[in-house]
Formats: structure tokens, C-alpha cells, sequence
């Protein structure tokens, strides 16, 4: 999926060998590097011809009305929206007055690589100038994980062939109120035409200047968010290493400025200027002192050594790779993109801290740098199975929104708490509610991860102490937001089923229906693990459940309340097609012909009006088939089958966190070849960019998704209950699958092939218990445990097709039908309504 002569494999690193500006928007986000607080893309330290120059901090950003053409009660008032920080990357390199500027330059040799084991982005560049002189310029670019606040750069120049006037402008551009290196407005225009996917624009001032200098080689900037009242401070120092005659000369202004290198280079002779960056942020803390915790940092790393930092880097990562990797054994062009992917998870939640991590990580502007129920779903399980502080601290950025989740169920006129769809501050910043505040399960989601989280480490007193808040508050959303109904069967005892109305699943092509599966399934999974978690705490915990029945204001009857509930919920089934129907009414509409639908009006976001894709059955990404792997004890071998048959052909994958879950299901079910395409689809979703938006971000959600996919649809490992399992489905064409899990403080190495299944313990103080295709084993520290497999589960040809539905009846007789929305004049398959005999027929003709 990628060009193998620009972009090489290397197990452990992303290498471009060919420089381009025409995907240069793609490249930046390939090549970014971050912490999970500050990112730097990939942008050339130039400083030009970019698609965005983006530095971002995770949090940091500006509020704004939303103003609704027509408004309503409760909508969304405030939108947040992150703030490109001020950009110091750039390190301009003038060679007798001759700036390098790539897109004209006479480049003999070049070459990035993002090196994931040292943590490092570096680039060399060959360059001839007009005048016959041969330039060697290196760069490396560092964010540290080990000091939150750190990021380095380097840049040696070398003539190689002459003597030469060189210069080095070392800037910090405030790049988010519209000016480049130059102080104009930036010269790469922005992507046109409508996508919802992108950041908001802000047309007024953002950053007001507060205290600016310059000290020596160090500069400060420092700035007040205008609306928001954030305060951001950024610090750079220098260090010049050569035994060439140099002048540094220095300019400051509140949005610019510039530390200048004029360099008498011999011929030979290089120049290394290394420069120290730090950046500080807050919600309520004067830029003053933030300028003072930047000079603390540029302190410490000074004192430290820059050497000394590149060394810890290293180290970091080391342990990083030894508790996170997954390993594919002879593919290694899938290594090196698993990696990508797991490495993009690292600079994502590393150090995110008290902040939750971003739909684009700290990598790009894309989704106005919010938090969804991504995060939960996707990433939380990576996190949680090998550095479950990550997952603690992700976790408690939900349990501080408490308080606007609270607000926010009140204004919908719910007890409890709803959390926010996308959020940075922990208010509601979508404006769709239909796509958005009515995605109620995103309090299902959280819980469910707290719940995966607590399961997997065995931390009860983080949940006794903080995650019962989260668990009870958002049971009692469901209490109130569900209502019961009597006459639709003996459920409970007593004739009535809980119902859940006015709401939208994960697939945002339906919105605000009645009973939708996903949400069902999870809400009852909210509500029983809301349920046990206090009665658990009465018996095992007694001060700690009545604190928190004081600090909540819990009735003893409450638990009992959401058993009962969770009990009666209505799980919708359709005994005519034999599958769980997506929602109360999905199957009453007609069937999108997606095999017939042109590649040009694909997404169909982007090219349909929402009330036309209302209308069909057809999915933005997997709703059912994501209940049937989050919740799949629930569900029977031949239900899965049957759903993932049905669902997988209406399914257009124009979410990229649909590809990781059909990949999981399509194992289990035993399209294993299925199964790997989905998962080549979703591993190669950026450094391919498939879905032609990779150049607003890493797709995070995915990345985690590619991890759960090798790890629970290859691996088929499973922790339903809490209880640890494995079913594997190893490809064929697959020599070994390993990975590590980290399990109540012992660490598993596991190692698949297509006839054993080895375990290997490490560290913890209890033996593990765990299954492998329903018989049970044990296993303890220092001890090896092999599992002959007979198989890799069953199999299944080819792919489920709309064909295989042909000739079934609905519920109330009709029979399925597909078309594809069109004005234009019909023909047999496209734009009118055909029975699936027919579509079936002239598909295979077509073939």
C-alpha cells in the first residue's frame, strides 16, 4: 500500500528517500514526534511550503460561541478548538546568502527517518547551491518523554568543498494569528470544500502577547489565550559547537523571534547548533510564572547535558518496546506499520497526564484537537495491558469532568451524568446533536473501560476511591433516560421491558433511533457493573462505601434499581432474518447498493445530505458487530455469524474505527482472510492514507485498534467477566504472532503459531488463571506453559455479500430491496429499487 522505493521497510523506523511537496500535508503527519502533551509535526525546519506548520499542546486551546441558525434549549453553546502554539522548529540555513528552500533547492541526497527506537526524527540533506558548493546539512528533532515540557533540535552544517559565509536563523513564529517566517500571512493554502472532520477556523486574535526577551542565546515568548484565559510561555536556548569563527546576532518581537548565526565555514569544518526548547501551559496560572517554569527546564537540561537527554530518550523507549511491542515474524512491512502504530500510541498518551488524549493525538489540527468515546473503545485496552498508569491517568481526566458531565444531564433533563461526545475543557462542543449529544453511549464506553482497566490491574482502590463516581453517576443517566413498558413479554417477571429511546449509536449514518443494539447492550453492562462495584464496596470496603454514599447521595435502592433494568433492557431481535436488528426500525428501510455506489461519491458524508443516508440501511462504521466483540459473552457462535454476515455488506468503512473491529469479528467467525485485509486496511489508514485526511493527524483510535486487532482478533485473546481467554486465529501465511500482557502485575508473554500457544510469566505475586478454548490452565512467575492448538478456529471463504439475502422476507412479509440515492435517470441496478434475486444476478454478470 505504500511506495516501497520512496518509503523503504525498516522494522523500527519510518524512512523517506525521496523529498515531495505534493503530499507534503500526509508526510508531516508521518514524521511527527511527541509526548502526548507537545507535538511538533513534520514539518521541514525551513519553515516553508507546508501544508500546516503545526506545534500542539495537548489541552491548550481557545473557546467560542456556536451560533446555531436556529436554536434550541440545551444545545451546544461553547466550541473549543486547539491552538497551533508557537512554532520553533524553525532552523533556516543560508549558504552565501542563499537560503535552502526545498522546492527549488539542487537536493543530491536525502533522507528522513523517524528512528522509533531512539525516539528521534532526523534528516539529511545533500544540497548544491547556484555557485558549485556542496552542503551537507543534518537535523534531528527530539520531544522527550521523560521531561514533559522538552523538545530539542539540532542542525550541523557542514561545506564540504569550500569556504563559505553561512548563516543559521533559529526563530519561534507565532504561526497561530496568520504569520510565517517572513511575517505574512502563510503561503500553503488550506485543503477547500466542506469536510466536518476539520478544526475550526478562528478569525480573530488568539494569542495576546504578555512578556517577551531575549537573555544571551535565550528567548521567551509568552502569550494569553483570549478567550479562554489560558497561558502559554515557550523558552529557547542555544548551544554553538565549531571551530569556525561565528556572530550571533538576536531579534525579539512579540510574535517573532530570532536567534542569528553568521558562520565563516572552512571548507570541512562543521557547525552544530543544538537548540533547547521548552513549553508550559495552564488554565489559571499568569504567563509570568510560566516563563519561570520554562527557565527551570532549560536549566535542568542544560545542567543534564543535551547527550544525556538523547540517552534517557533511548532508554525510555527500550522499556516502552519491551512491555508494548507486538511482533509479526516474517512480514516486515506489516512490523514496521504495527510499530508505527503502537509508537503513535506512545506520543499520544505518554504524557497526557491530567488531559485526556486527542482524536489526532498532539499530531494535527483534524477534529479541533477533541476528545471522544474513541479514546475508551480503542485505546484504553492498549494502555490498560501494558502501561496501566497511562490508563489511570486517561481515566481520571473523566472522572474531573464530573462536574460539567453532571450539567449537562441536567440540561437534558436526566439524573446523573452524561459526558460530552467531543470535548477539550469537558463541555459539549458538538453542534450536530443528532450525530452528537445523542450518542448517549459515550457514558457506557467510559465505564466499560473503567471497568476493563480495573479488571486487567486489579486497582480497586483507584475505582473505591475516584471510578465509582464515574460507575454510579452514569448508571443513573439510564435510569432516567430509559422508561419502562409493559406487554412486550415475560422479561422480568412482571410483563415489562426496559426501553431505551432518542438516541444514536456509533454509526452515525442512523441517528436518534429507538433501542439501538449497541447502546442497549452497553448501557446494561453500565448498569450491572454500577451495581456490583457498591455492593462490593459495602462488603469489601465499608469506610470507603460510606464516604462514598455520602459524597454521592446514594440510596441503597439503587443498585437493585439498575439490576432490575439491566435485567428487562430490550435487546432487538429479528426472528425473520435471524439477526439483532441495529435499531427499532433499521430494518424497515431499504438496503444501500454500496457494490454499486461510484468510488467519486465516496465518503458518502461528503457527498449525500444526512436526511438521504437517514433513509437506507447502510453504516458510517460497525455498530452491532462492536457490541458483539465488547460484549461478546452475550452472544451466541451463530448469532455473531449470522450479524457479522448481515452487517459487514451494508458497512462502508468511511470510518477509519470500523476496519479494526470487522477485522476482530471476521477472525472469530472464521473469515480469517477477511479478517487480515480489514486489518491491512486499518494498519496502513495513515502511512497509505486511505481515507485522504492523514494530512490533518494520526488516526489514534485506529493505531489502538490495529494493536486489539493483532492482540484479540489474531491473538483471540478475551477478559469477559474478568476472566482471561484465549481462542486464537493465527494467518496462515504467519510464522508466529507474540505480544505482551500486562495482568494484575505479572507480565505474559505470549507467543502464537499455527500449533501451540506458549505462555512465559513474569513478576506478580498470584498465579494466572486463564483459558485457551475453554479448558483451564494456570500459570506463575518464571514459569513457561505451552498449548498444542488442533487449528486456528474455523474458516470461511470470500467475503458476506448483500446476494446471500436474496428472496428473505421482513418481519412483515416485504421483501429487501437496494438502490443508490440518485436524480438522474434509473437503470436496473443503480438509482432504482430491485429485488436482491436481481441485484444478486446482475452483479454476477457484471463480475
Amino acid at each position: 500500500m505504500m511506495d516501497r522505493d520512496r518509503f523503504p521497510v525498516d522494522p523500527f523506523a519510518l524512512i523517506e528517500t525521496d523529498f515531495s511537496l505534493e503530499d507534503s500535508g500526509v508526510t508531516e503527519t508521518l514524521f511527527a514526534v511527541g509526548n502526548g502533551y507537545l507535538g511538533l509535526r513534520g514539518n521541514h525546519p525551513e519553515g516553508r511550503h507546508a501544508h500546516e506548520d503545526g506545534t500542539f499542546i495537548n489541552g491548550f486551546h481557545e473557546t467560542f460561541p456556536i451560533r446555531h441558525a436556529e436554536q434550541a434549549y440545551g444545545f451546544a453553546e461553547v466550541g473549543q478548538t486547539i491552538i497551533n502554539a508557537p512554532d520553533a522548529k524553525v532552523m533556516r540555513v543560508f549558504v552565501d546568502d542563499e537560503p535552502l528552500s526545498m522546492d527549488v533547492a539542487d537536493v543530491r541526497e536525502y533522507r528522513r527517518e523517524l528512528d522509533m527506537r531512539a525516539g528521534v526524527l532526523r534528516r539529511h540533506v545533500l544540497w548544491q547551491t547556484p555557485s558549485g558548493k556542496l552542503v551537507s546539512l543534518d537535523s534531528e528533532r527530539m520531544v522527550s518523554f521523560e521531561e514533559k515540557h522538552l523538545a530539542i533540535m539540532t542542525m550541523t552544517v557542514t561545506v564540504l568543498n569550500s569556504d563559505a559565509p553561512v548563516t543559521i536563523s533559529s526563530q519561534i513564529v507565532n504561526r497561530q494569528d496568520g504569520e510565517d517566517v517572513y511575517g505574512g500571512t502563510p503561503s500553503a493554502p488550506r485543503k477547500a470544500g466542506f469536510d466536518p472532520r476539520r478544526t475550526d477556523r478562528l478569525e480573530e486574535r488568539v494569542l495576546q502577547p504578555q512578556e517577551y526577551w531575549q537573555d544571551g542565546l535565550r528567548t521567551v515568548l509568552s502569550y494569553q489565550v483570549t478567550e479562554s484565559g489560558m497561558t502559554l510561555a515557550v523558552a529557547a536556548d542555544h548551544v554553538i559547537e565549531t571551530e569556525n569563527q561565528y556572530d550571533p546576532r538576536s531579534l525579539i518581537e512579540p510574535d517573532i523571534a530570532k536567534n542569528v548565526f553568521r558562520v565563516q565555514a572552512k571548507a570541512g569544518v562543521p557547525t552544530k547548533i543544538t537548540k533547547l526548547v521548552s513549553y508550559h501551559t495552564s488554565r489559571g496560572v499568569p504567563a509570568r510564572e510560566l516563563v519561570d517554569r520554562c527557565r527551570r527546564t532549560l536549566d535542568r537540561a542544560r545542567l543534564e547535558g543535551v547527550e544525556r537527554q538523547f540517552e534517557r530518550q533511548r532508554l525510555w523507549l527500550d522499556d516502552f518496546w519491551e512491555r508494548s511491542d507486538v511482533r509479526i515474524a516474517g512480514h516486515d512491512d506489516l512490523q514496521q506499520a504495527a510499530r508505527w502504530c503502537l509508537f503513535q500510541l506512545a506520543q499520544a498518551a505518554a504524557r497526557a497526564d491530567g488531559q485526556g488524549v486527542p482524536a489526532k493525538g498532539v499530531t494535527g489540527s483534524g477534529y479541533s484537537g477533541h476528545y471522544f468515546w474513541d479514546t475508551e473503545i480503542y485505546v484504553l485496552p492498549f494502555l490498560a495491558y501494558t502501561t496501566p498508569l497511562w490508563a489511570r491517568n486517561a481515566l481520571r481526566m473523566r472522572y474531573l469532568m464530573l462536574p460539567a458531565a453532571r450539567k449537562r444531564a441536567h440540561q437534558l433533563n436526566e439524573a446523573g451524568a452524561l459526558f460530552p461526545w467531543r470535548t477539550i475543557n469537558g463541555e459539549e462542543a458538538s453542534a450536530y446533536y443528532a450525530a452528537g449529544t445523542a450518542q448517549y453511549h459515550i457514558n457506557a464506553d467510559v465505564s466499560f473501560a473503567l471497568a476493563k482497566y480495573v479488571r486487567a490491574t486489579g486497582d480497586v482502590e483507584f475505582l473505591h476511591r475516584d471510578g465509582v463516581d464515574i460507575a454510579v453517576e452514569t448508571a443513573r443517566l439510564w435510569t432516567t433516560l430509559g422508561f419502562w413498558r409493559s406487554g412486550d413479554g415475560e422479561i422480568d417477571g412482571d410483563g415489562e421491558q426496559f426501553h431505551i429511546h432518542g438516541v444514536t449509536g456509533p454509526d452515525e449514518y442512523t441517528t436518534v433511533v429507538n433501542d439501538n443494539l449497541f447502546t442497549n447492550v452497553m448501557a446494561r453492562f453500565n448498569l450491572r457493573f454500577a451495581a456490583r462495584t457498591v455492593r462490593d464496596m459495602e462488603l469489601d470496603d465499608p469506610e470507603a462505601y460510606r464516604v462514598m454514599v455520602d459524597r454521592l447521595g446514594l440510596d441503597p435502592s439503587e443498585p437493585e434499581i439498575w439490576d432490575r433494568a439491566a435485567e428487562a433492557l430490550s435487546i432487538p431481535f429479528s426472528p425473520a432474518l435471524g439477526i439483532h436488528p441495529q435499531d427499532h426500525v433499521f430494518l424497515d428501510k431499504e438496503v444501500w447498493d454500496l457494490e454499486h455506489t461510484p468510488p467519486e461519491q465516496r465518503p458518502l458524508l461528503l457527498h449525500f445530505h444526512p436526511l438521504v443516508i437517514y433513509r437506507y440501511q447502510v453504516l458510517k462504521q460497525a455498530d452491532v458487530v462492536l457490541a458483539l466483540f465488547l460484549q461478546g459473552n452475550h452472544f451466541t457462535d451463530a448469532e455473531k455469524l449470522a450479524d457479522f454476515e448481515y452487517y459487514d455488506p451494508l458497512t462502508t468503512g468511511d470510518s477509519t474505527l470500523s476496519a479494526v473491529v470487522q477485522s476482530i469479528l471476521a477472525a472469530e467467525v472464521g473469515y480469517q482472510d477477511l479478517a487480515r485485509t480489514y486489518f491491512e486496511d486499518s494498519l496502513f489508514v495513515d502511512l497509505a492514507d486511505l481515507h485522504n485526511n492523514a494530512s490533518d493527524g494520526v488516526h489514534v483510535a485506529s493505531a489502538g485498534g490495529v494493536w486489539t486487532a493483532l492482540v484479540a482478533g489474531f491473538g483471540g485473546m478475551r477478559d469477559h467477566f474478568g476472566n482471561l481467554s484465549f481462542d486464537p486465529r493465527l494467518p496462515v501465511d504467519w510464522p508466529e504472532l507474540s505480544y505482551v500482557l500486562h495482568w494484575h502485575g505479572t507480565r505474559l508473554q505470549v507467543s502464537l503459531t499455527k500449533d501451540a500457544l506458549t505462555l512465559r510469566a513474569q513478576g506478580g505475586e498470584e498465579p494466572v488463571n486463564f483459558t485457551v478454548r475453554g479448558a483451564e490452565h494456570t500459570i506463575s512467575d518464571g514459569e513457561e506453559l505451552v498449548v498444542p492448538l488442533a487449528d486456528q478456529g474455523p474458516i470461511i471463504p470470500g467475503r458476506p455479500s448483500l446476494r446471500q439475502f436474496a428472496g428473505v422476507r421482513r418481519e412483515d412479509g416485504s421483501f429487501l430491496t437496494v438502490s443508490v440515492p440518485t436524480v438522474t435517470t434509473p437503470n436496473p441496478i443503480v438509482g432504482s429499487e430491485i429485488d436482491l434475486e436481481d441485484a444478486a444476478e446482475a452483479t454476477i454478470l457484471d463480475a
